[in-house]
């Protein structure tokens, strides 16, 4: 099998929920190609929105520094505090409050929780725990994404009577786990409490503490920004997604008068959306290509637009500065507003757009139906595109209820266990890459195992499947006796 980057994107990222919205039960570890399935309001958004929303709240499920979770505004508070104790702290033999600050002023190696006195490890313990930046941060991105004005209304009802929710996400990297969080929330009250591993690295190689108690970068590694610190984004892309392109213009117009005093005047109560729509919303209204995205990403949207959508997706500034999208169909000389396009093409222009638009590397891109509005040929292209982004070192996340979709991701993974034989571009998946999960109402979320004869198909679309069949044969067997009474009637 010819080479290509390693995509299992440690860390290794495993949320696990109880009486969470729709869902009783669900343990989830997030693969480089995750699949929610299952009948429809079982729970799969709720949990896509739920993973978009703590890799908000935790940057990226950054792995690689006890503080990176917080962002660098925060790290850099927390650590400021902990060197001024450190340095006031009279109970510290002078000896060891040197020795620790020479480890935090060098970037030779990284600063581990270890190198700390064990007091000073339980303070930095504590810090990070009563952090109002982490704890506010963490419900505020709950809050936003789910638009609600408090976390407990995602608490399941079950029997009319109100349940404790949990929820618990874990990061761990070759067998070892690096931190845990853990939310207990019932009606009048909501518990954190977090545990970090006393090997883990407070900041990486490379980044060492001034002495006035500022970071200082002397290297960049490959998974840092130009600041030194980790950014992974993370892309949403709704169901609603061919609505909103077809009227984005209409929705972008329409919020720039509400936003004069006439318009708080006219509307003073404007509607709130999900912070994962808005998200979405504003990527596009203030949509610009980036000039630096690379050349994989400008491949694979190239590839979906001639492969899937026979056209090109163009982007054409208005005179206010906001950008109108159209379509080129291939062979015509003529450009279409995505208004006056198929819903295929307005439903797929959004993902062409984030590849053009930023998507990279150690991203998540988290999509809903990939394969809406689209004939079942096209589904299992979109699979396809779909493990090449996984190639391409793209986290994915997908709700789906397309047989096509999982039918063909079931052949890719055969693919990646024939070693001698592999396409390129490389689109082929292995079978620990990929994890298929079924929701169903009331139950645990369960997970699909891959087997060669079988691929990834859930056992009801099975039974759907067998139930046509059996209906389609009694209708047949009826259709043919009648036809033959009336024969025999009219002879």
């Amino acid at each position: 099998m010819s080479e290509v980057k390693d995509t299992q994107q440690h860390p290794k990222i495993e949320i696990a929920v109880k009486n969470f919205g729709p869902i009783a039960e669900a343990n989830i570890d997030l693969r480089p190609l995750t699949v929610f399935v299952g009948p429809s309001n079982t729970g799969k958004t709720y949990f896509a929105t739920l993973v978009y929303a703590l890799h908000g709240a935790f940057n990226g499920f950054s792995g690689f520094g006890l503080l990176a979770p917080f962002g660098l505004g925060a790290a850099i508070e927390i650590i400021g505090d902990l060197r001024r104790d450190l340095l006031e702290d009279s109970s510290l033999p002078k000896e060891e409050v040197q020795d620790v600050l020479e480890k935090l002023h060098t970037s030779e190696k990284p600063f581990r929780l270890l190198d700390l006195p064990n007091k000073m490890q339980s303070q930095l313990k504590n810090l990070i725990k009563d952090s109002e930046v982490f704890e506010n941060g963490l419900q505020d991105e709950f809050k936003n994404c789910y638009d609600l004005d408090s976390i407990s209304m995602l608490v399941r009802l079950a029997e009319r009577q109100h349940n404790k929710m949990e929820i618990f996400l874990k990061v761990s990297e070759e067998n070892q786990e690096h931190w845990n969080i853990r939310m207990k929330v019932s009606e009048s009250n909501i518990t954190i409490d977090r545990w970090a591993n006393r090997e883990m690295v407070i900041f990486p190689k490379g980044i060492k503490i001034s002495s006035t108690g500022s970071f200082e970068f002397t290297i960049m590694p490959s998974y840092t920004d130009e600041r030194g610190w980790v950014e992974k984004n993370r892309y949403y892309l709704p169901a609603a997604r061919s609505g909103i392109m077809q009227s984005h213009r209409i929705i972008s117009s329409s919020l720039v008068k509400r936003t004069t005093r006439v318009g708080l005047e006219r509307f003073p109560e404007v509607p709130t959306m999900s912070g994962a729509i808005a998200d979405f919303m504003e990527r596009i209204i203030l949509y610009e290509e980036d000039k630096t995205y690379s050349d994989e990403m400008k491949h694979l949207a190239e590839t979906l637009e001639s492969d899937v959508l026979a056209g090109q997706i163009l982007l054409k500034p208005l005179p206010s500065g906001y950008p109108d999208f159209y379509y080129r169909p291939r062979g015509i000389e003529e450009d279409i507003r995505l208004s006056q396009a198929s819903s295929m093409v307005s439903e797929l222009a959004p993902l062409v757009l984030f590849l053009r638009g930023g998507v990279k590397p150690g991203d998540t891109l988290i999509i809903e139906e990939p394969e809406a509005h689209l004939h079942p040929g096209a589904q299992a292209d979109m699979a396809v595109i779909l493990a090449r982004l996984v190639r391409a070192g793209v986290k994915v996340i997908i709700t789906t209820h397309s047989d096509w979709l999982l039918q063909e991701v079931g052949n890719l993974v055969l693919e990646g266990l024939l070693e001698d034989e592999t396409d390129e571009p490389a689109s082929w998946l292995l079978p620990e890459e990929v994890g298929v999960w079924h929701f169903q109402k009331d139950e645990p979320v369960k997970e699909i195992p891959f087997k060669s004869r079988v691929g990834l198909s859930p056992e009801d679309y099975e039974d759907v499947a067998e139930g046509l069949y059996n209906r389609s044969v009694n209708l047949q067997q009826r259709f043919e006796k009648k036809k033959g009474e009336d024969e025999r009637e009219s002879s």
